[in-house]
Order: C-alpha cells, then structure tokens, then sequence
C-alpha cells in the first residue's frame, strides 16, 4: 500500500437543513466510505472522519489506494456437453461466448471443466486490474448522494441556466484530494477541485485552497473560522453554554435535540448571556421555556432549585469585539414573543375548563371515531372501569374519591386543546390544563391528574405521579388502542402514524413500574367496552391487541437484561398480572442456574408435546389404584409432597421458591420416562397417566413456561 494517502471529499451548499445536518453527514461519509471499501480502495484499517456545518458536507479517510487491488473473475460460459465437442475441442457456441467477453480463440484453452450440480461446467477465469481512483471515487460520490437521506430535495438549476439538479439545497462546490492530488471526479454539475470556503462572514472573502488532504480540518479551523466537525462543535458550544451559565451560578437546560440544532446552525460558535423583564415569569414556566427554545433556539438558565429565571443564552454564529448589539437584539426580540405567551394564558383563564367541554364537540379525533367530544366520553367510561378495578383488586379504603378524581380529570383533560396556549404550543397540552384546573379552583388531584394522562410521553418519560393520574393515562392510551384496532388502524412494517406502539409501551410501563394490581384482560374488557358500534370485530381487534401487547412486552423486558429464553418463557405463561413478571423473571433467572434447570426443561417440553400429541384425553384427575409401575407412584408421591410447598410458594408470591422446590422433581421425573411408557395400551391406564403428566405440567408452569428454556 506505499500509493495509499489521505482522500478528502468535500461538498460547499447553501445552508443545509439543521435538524438533519448531522444524519447527512454520517451517511455521506458512511456510504462513500462502504462503496471504497466494496470496491477494494480501502480495507477495515482505515480511519474516517466525517464533517457537517451548515454550509458543507465532507469526509476524511485515512490509507486510500490509488489504484484498486486486481482481482480474479470466474465467467460461468454454458454446459460443457454443449460448449467442447466429442474430441474435446471448443464449439462455435464457446467461442461465440468468449468473443462477446472480449476473448479470441485463444482463450478456449484457458477454459476449465468443473462439477457444477450434476453434470460439468465451463469456466473462464481472468483477472481483472483494479481501477483507477476517479472511477471508484466516480462511483462511491454518485451512489451516496443518491442515497442520502435528504427530508425534502429541492430542485435547482446550475450556472449553465438550462441543467437542473436536485439536492437538499443548491452545491457550489465540490473539493477532492487524494493527499495533494485533485481527484477528477464530477457530481451535481461541479467538477472537483481543491477549494473550500470558510464562515461565510468572518472567512476570508477569497476560497481557501487546500494543499493536502490531512490539512483540511486545521486550515478551516485557523484561516476559515470554521469549526468543521459537527461533534467537535457541538462540544464546544456545550463547553461555552456551562461556562457562560456557571459565571452567573446558573446552569443551562438539558435539551440534547436543541443542543444538536444550534450546532447544525453555526460554524463558529459564540455564546452571549442575555435577560428578559422578571415580570415574565410570572407565566408558567413551560411556556416561557418553549417560546425560548421553539422559536428564537435560546437556552433557558435555571438557579439550583431548578426554577427558571429572567436569563438565558443565545449562540451566536460571529464574534465581534462588542457584542452588545448582538446581545440587545436578542433581548429586544425574546420580548414580544413572552409578550404573546402573557397574553395567551391571561385570556385562557377567563374562561373555566370546564366550560371549554362543550367545543370538544366540535374537535374531530378521527373519521370512524367521532370528535374529541365523543372520545373524552370513552376515556371517562374506561376509567371509571378502571378505578374499579383497582379498587376492588387493592381493597382501597379511598375508592369511591379515587374514582371521582379519574371522572372529573378525565372530563376536563382534553378541554386544554382549545385554549389558544395549546392551540400556539401544542407541546403544551395536558400541562396547560394541569394550570388552568388549579386556577378554576379543581383539586389538585385533579389537576395533577390532568397534567399527567399523557405520560410516558416517549421513551424514559416519568410516569403519572397518583392512582388517579395513573387511572387516566391508562383510559387515555386503552382507549387510543382499542378505539384504532377496532376501526382497522393497525400499525404496519415501520409506519405507525398513530404511535401506538408507544401508547403499549406506556401501558406496559405504567402496569409494571407502578406495581398497579390490574389484570390484562379486566384492562381489555374495560379499553373495548365503550366501541359497540364494533362489536362485530371486536373479538378479532381484542386478540390482535392482545398479541400486538404482549410483542413490545417481550421487547421492553429484554431491554432490562434478560434473556430472550427467559422472556419468552415468562410471557408464554400470560401472567394475569404484568407488575408479577420482574420477580417471575428473577424467579427464572436463578432457576435457570441450577443443574437440574436444562433436565426438567427438555422434561417439560417432551410432557407439553405428549400432551398435545395425544389422541387420548388425561382422566379428571389421578387415581391412585391405577398407578402400578413404581416409577410413576414415585412420580405422583413427588408431586404431591413437592408440589404442594411450591404451590405455598407460589401462592405468598415468592416465585424464586417455588422453582427452586421444582427443581426436587428432577430425578422422580428422569425416572418416569425411563422406565414408564405413556401411551400404554389399556385406555384407562394411559388416561391416568396422562392425567398424572397434567397435573405436573400444569405445576411446573405456574411461574413461567419452562420448555421455552430448553435448548
């Protein structure tokens, strides 16, 4: 490899789209860097570095070859009946063949005779020299930029004013140096060459034109103001918003995504503190911080208790000597827009929530499901269902004010949606009607309740902080579930417009974290009663439901550490309760450690597939008189003695007991099958068998099924 050097490929665009800057330039540089290595230019060895600012898209790979390795082909030609003759010379079809390839007559005796399925082959191998690095180069730049993962391309013609080209936005510039050679390579109607620009203000006016490859980043960074890589950036804002913060003995909000999207807007970042009028603050927090964030990509600043105060940060994309200007210009833009928040919750207050209901009437929810109007109503009826439950299953002393709060909050929880707050930050619903219910005098149970139905949000989200909010999240996500797979709304591949895969995934949360004692099938009964008008399909909706539950229930258990074995045996025994699976998959964790584990789970696999296998049905229950071969009393006599301290076990929730007392019934089990025929040919003999066979069945799977654990 003494002809491998740096090869640097740059693209100079109009202001790119920020919240996918940093996703362009991973895959630009992913798929070019693939492409090179498909193509023998590169192997594992190399380094690769990707570059995006709002203004380029460039990679940096490190041992490129100039020329591709040569390479062997092996053309497959015809049959070798039909390509040699009787004398073994080549026929006019082999050499029609091997001139179509490029070959002369000469090449037949090159061509090998191979087995090839049952009969022979001819072959023809030749080797192939490597290419050129403009032609891989060539290839690699069209195929990435044909597979970018560009949100909108938009359509522009070039210099020439008659060619139109599409890309993300308009490319000025094409740069590629293979160490200080010029790769002659050509895309988007740029041939390259290799010139870059830096900041567009504080750059110099003239292109910079870069000697080597391995230059690149240093000669933006200290002749272009440019700081190139996007991770490189992002850190350095971050450095300079805790830096600016702790001079105040603040701290900035943690927010990744804005964080990720003000990198993408700036190339050379400058972090000013600015200040607005403290009588803002009288607004809900919230509200401030996402006017801050959504409009004007400012950083709130908080003090140690977390509260917002009247400061914050701006990251500007210049550094003049005197930034007040700047600083000033910031403040005397943030006003207007805290001006409109201020105006938006002064007049939401002046009308009550519960006189918002009404107008929900006039929301529509979805075509074959009515108005929010109409939704809000089913939520009330599953909640109230729940609360029942919940009272009933936990004996609680406060039932009746349990449900009262989930009615009342699940009333009021969509009346938010037409306020003029949500109807300006949508982001805000459920935690402006969590402010407005305390302001109209609800209790806070209420109104926390409110605050919280929709939570989890998304991935990582805390769960609603009280039974009632508890209740209604659970209404709220039932309701979404159930009312869509009724009415044919089921995800499917990777579109799921409706996210109800996140609205299981809440449901599954919020059973299993929060301990709550409510059982999937009282949920089902409660999430499908309000949809009579589908009552025909709900059967079908109500299974697929079920099964569409259970898959993120196995995938959100495999994220806590266990097993894929492990999960599919604890999810197979359909646990009424989801808040039992933790300590039933501890349970099975420590099973599966033990060396009788792997022994009673092939045991348990053979026993379910006699069972199912078998044309006899197992008698009511085990007769003793009929048990005659001393192997299977032994069996019975285990079963009764151990089973009956692993169904005490199991009965005080203590599952890791319960398994662990299994385990006792190793070697009566070994003992069964080896001297025990099941299948005996006297029908009652083989019912009580059968029967003998259930009952231990039905005792090892009470915690989990246990052949999903045998190999």
């Amino acid at each position: 490899m003494s002809d491998a050097r740096s090869l640097l490929v740059e693209l100079q665009a109009e202001e790119l789209p920020p919240k996918a800057l940093n996703r362009l330039g991973e895959a630009f540089g992913a798929s070019l860097v693939a492409s090179l290595k498909a193509q023998g230019f590169v192997d594992d060895t190399a380094a690769v570095k990707t570059f995006a600012t709002p203004r380029r898209l460039a990679v940096h790979v490190t041992q490129v070859r100039a020329r591709a390795a040569d390479r062997t082909v092996a053309h497959k030609l015809m049959p070798a009946a039909v390509g040699l003759d009787g004398s073994g010379q080549p026929t006019p079809a082999l050499l029609k063949k091997l001139a179509a390839l490029g070959a002369d007559a000469t090449a037949a005796a090159a061509v090998e005779r191979r087995p090839d399925g049952k009969a022979e082959s001819l072959f023809w191998t030749v080797r192939v020299p490597g290419a050129a690095l403009a032609t891989g180069l060539q290839t690699a730049l069209d195929a990435a930029l044909a597979g970018l993962p560009v949100p909108k391309l938009m359509t522009y013609q070039l210099a020439d004013g008659w060619q139109s080209v599409q890309f993300a936005r308009p490319v000025h510039g094409l740069l590629a140096l293979h160490g200080a050679d010029v790769v002659p390579v050509a895309a988007l109607g740029l041939v390259a060459g290799r010139c870059t620009r830096g900041h567009r203000f504080e750059g110099p006016a003239e292109p910079l034109e870069i000697a080597q490859a391995d230059d690149y980043a240093a000669q933006l960074e200290r002749r272009g103001a440019v700081i190139p890589g996007f991770a490189d950036r992002r850190a350095e804002v971050l450095r300079q918003l805790h830096q600016a913060a702790a001079r105040q003995g603040l701290r900035p909000i943690d927010d990744p995504a804005l964080l990720d999207e003000v990198t993408a807007l700036v190339e050379r970042p400058n972090v000013l503190a600015c200040r607005f009028e403290p009588d803002f603050l009288s607004v809900p927090a919230e509200c401030l911080v996402l006017t801050m964030k959504a409009n004007q990509k400012y950083f709130p600043l908080l003090d140690e208790a977390g509260r917002l105060t009247e400061q914050f940060l701006v990251v500007s994309n210049i550094r003049p000597e005197d930034p007040r200007a700047i600083v000033e210009g910031n403040q005397r833009v943030v006003r207007p827009r805290l001006a409109d928040a201020r105006f938006f919750y002064d007049q939401d207050r002046k009308l009550p929530l519960a006189a918002r209901v009404a107008a929900l009437d006039k929301v529509v929810y979805h075509g074959k499901l009515g108005t929010q109007g109409a939704r809000m109503q089913r939520v009330r009826a599953i909640a109230r269902q729940i609360a029942e439950q919940w009272s009933a299953a936990a004996a609680l002393s406060g039932g009746a004010e349990l449900a009262a709060a989930a009615d009342r909050a699940a009333e009021l929880a969509k009346a938010d949606l037409v306020t003029d707050m949500v109807g300006e930050f949508p982001e805000l619903q459920g935690v402006m009607g969590g402010y407005y219910a305390r302001h109209d005098g609800e209790s806070e149970a209420v109104a926390q309740a409110i605050e919280d139905h929709y939570k989890p949000r998304f991935a990582g989200d805390t769960l609603a902080r009280s039974p009632a909010g508890l209740v209604v999240a659970l209404a709220d996500k039932l309701e979404t579930l159930a009312g869509l797979f009724s009415a044919g709304e089921r995800p499917t591949g990777d579109k799921d417009p409706y996210a109800l895969r996140r609205h299981a995934l809440g449901v599954i949360r919020m059973l299993i974290e929060a301990a709550l004692p409510l059982s999937i099938d009282g949920l089902m009964d409660a999430g499908f009663a309000p949809f009579a008008a589908y009552a025909d399909t709900a059967p079908q909706a109500r299974l697929e439901l079920v099964a569409f539950i259970e898959e993120r229930l196995a995938g959100y258990l495999r994220e806590q550490g266990y097993s894929h074995q492990q999960v599919d045996a604890v999810v197979s025994a359909r646990a009424p309760h989801y808040a039992d699976l933790p300590r039933r998959l501890a349970a099975v964790r420590e099973f599966a450690s033990l060396p009788e584990a792997a022994s009673l789970a092939a045991a348990n696999k053979r026993i379910g597939n006699i069972l199912r296998k078998s044309d006899a049905s197992p008698a009511a229950a085990v007769e003793a008189s009929r048990l005659v071969e001393p192997a299977e009393r032994a069996l019975a006599a285990a079963l009764q003695d151990v089973g009956a301290a692993a169904d005490a076990a199991f009965e005080r929730g203590d599952h890791t007991a319960h398994l662990r007392q299994l385990a006792a019934m190793k070697a009566p089990v070994d003992a069964f099958f080896d001297s025990v025929m099941v299948n005996a040919d006297e029908p009652a003999l083989r019912a009580n068998r059968l029967a003998l066979l259930a009952a231990l069945h039905a005792a090892m799977n009470r915690v989990a099924d246990l052949s999903k654990l045998a190999a």
